[in-house]
């Protein structure tokens, strides 16, 4: 790959982190139609504000937030339409095969049933567990996702953001607790 050469770049953070990043998009969304939908919008941003991209976060942790912000403005009925919209076709190819590879992998029927309990929660609590559980993310980090202005935020508001974050996520694990107890899915 060539120095400053941006659509290599984009195809290899989408594919290097792509799958999970979709993954996560599937969980948080339930649908794989809306999930596969603001997986391309996000893959597009990516691509297309890579050259914005200041390092203040890690790579993974970038792609995160401008998933969590397109999957918002999905949530919102603000996307935009697919009406002659057509991405490069680098993106469109590395795209369908994250999808196929990525769709493969999640059709375990007991974590199917883990998620029928997650699909009872708001998108934001989803948000904070796939985070943290499934991709292991710094509590900093999940802070950098959750701020609406994470450009101009302090770190006393990543710290503030992180310890509301934390309290959140053990409110959220107690009632999945609970909740599994009922379904009888755990003693």
């Amino acid at each position: 790959m060539e120095r400053g050469d941006l659509g290599a770049a984009a195809t290899l953070i989408i594919r290097e982190l792509g799958g999970e990043v979709f993954a996560f998009l599937r969980g948080v969304l339930h649908d794989e139609g809306e999930a596969d939908e603001v997986f391309a919008a996000t893959s597009e941003r990516l691509w297309r504000s890579l050259a914005a991209f200041e390092w203040r976060s890690s790579l993974r942790t970038w792609m995160y937030v401008i998933a969590r912000n397109e999957a918002a403005r999905f949530a919102l009925g603000a996307k935009r339409r697919n009406v002659g919209r057509v991405p490069p076709a680098e993106l469109e190819n590395v795209v369908a095969v994250v999808r196929t590879e990525t769709i493969s992998a999640l059709r375990s029927e007991k974590r199917d049933k883990v998620r029928a309990l997650w699909g009872e929660l708001s998108v934001d609590d989803r948000t904070l567990l796939l985070l943290r559980i499934d991709r292991g993310l710094e509590w900093v980090d999940i802070a950098r996702v959750f701020l609406t202005n994470e450009e101009n935020c302090t770190d006393e508001d990543l710290t503030r953001e992180s310890a509301r974050l934390r309290k959140r996520f053990q409110l959220i694990k107690r009632r999945l607790a609970e909740r599994a107890r009922e379904e009888g899915l755990v003693r």
